[in-house]
Formats: C-alpha cells, structure tokens, sequence
C-alpha cells in the first residue's frame, strides 16, 4: 500500500550520496543511493536555488507543462535485487498516465514541482532505517547563547550560497542551504 511520504534529506553514506524518503509522520526513512549529479538537482529543487539555465529536471517540468501534462504525484513502487523502482503519474486531461523513472529523476522532478510523494509501505519496512540514527553534524541550532549572532551569520551565508550558485558548486550550495534553514 502506498503511503504519502517526503523528500527527508540528502546525505552522503559509505556507499555515495542518497536520497532519504520518509513517511510522513513516520520514524523510519528509506536510503536510495543516487548519483553525484542527481543529489545535486535534489537538493536545488529542495532550496529552491534560482539557476542561471534551466537543468534537466526543469526542462522535463516545463516540457510536461508546454505539453499540457500536470504533474500529479511521484511513486517509489518496488525494490528488486537492490534496485529502486519509481514513477512519475501525470494528468493529460482526465487521463491518467504513468511514467517509469528511476527514483532520483522521480524525486528531482517532485522536489521542483512541489508534487506529493508517495512510498510502498512495504518498502519502509524492508528497507527503512529509524531516523534518530541519523545525525546532521553541520547543523548549528541557535541557542540564546548564539541568537545575537544569527543575523550576521546568515548574511554572510547568503553571501556565500549566492557565491557557490554562481560557480555552479551545487553540492556546496544545498550545504549551505541547510546551514541557513538551521538558523532561520
């Protein structure tokens, strides 16, 4: 049965970069390894970072668009012999057509579109992990201690992600991302 879920993070593992999706409300968070290139796009998609030229997953979606396809919800079906399966479900007037994807270009769409996200609830049990195990060493919570330095903190990481968009380091770019969302 699927179950509505989110695009929880991206995180580096052992085993290279993956995508974690979440049940909504849920404790446990399944990993799909992803490609350099495809968390890069999620996490743009996640921060919303304006890019100068369009990237794949922008081209699709106004593609879909220009086609008169709406975007409707994004499926992680299925997990065979270490491989995820997903798809993409698209309005085509009162038709609905399902579009297979591999995950990471699934989710890279859904993370620019804003579309619900959706998870076999078998596959968080087989393959989910609890998300307390998971830690963000980069975080760094304002606390009393720190909130007179927030302001100056989040300027100068401004600065910096409008520096790393501009070199097109999307990877250090998402970091600090999520460095600005901690504070804010």
């Amino acid at each position: 049965m699927l179950v509505e879920a989110e695009i929880w993070t991206v995180a580096r593992t052992d085993k290279g970069n993956a995508v974690l999706v979440k049940p909504i409300d849920g404790d446990r968070a399944v990993p799909i390894i992803i490609g350099q290139l495809e968390a890069q796009s999620i996490l743009i998609g996640l921060g919303s970072v304006p890019m100068p030229r369009p990237l794949t997953h922008d081209l699709f979606i106004t593609t879909f668009d220009k086609l008169g396809l709406q975007i409707e919800r994004v499926d992680i079906t299925e997990l065979k012999e270490g491989t995820f399966y997903a798809r993409i479900i698209v309005h085509k007037g009162s038709e609905l057509l399902t579009l297979d994807a591999r995950p990471s270009d699934a989710l890279g769409i859904a993370a620019r579109s804003h579309c619900s996200v959706f998870i076999d609830d078998a596959l968080v049990e087989e393959a989910g992990i609890p998300v307390n195990l998971i830690t963000d060493e980069d975080a760094a919570p304002t606390t009393p201690d720190n909130a007179d330095t927030t302001d100056t903190e989040l300027a100068r990481l401004e600065e910096e992600l409008s520096k790393a968009v501009d070199a097109e380091d999307y990877e250090e770019a998402a970091r600090i991302r999520d460095r600005i969302r901690d504070l804010s």
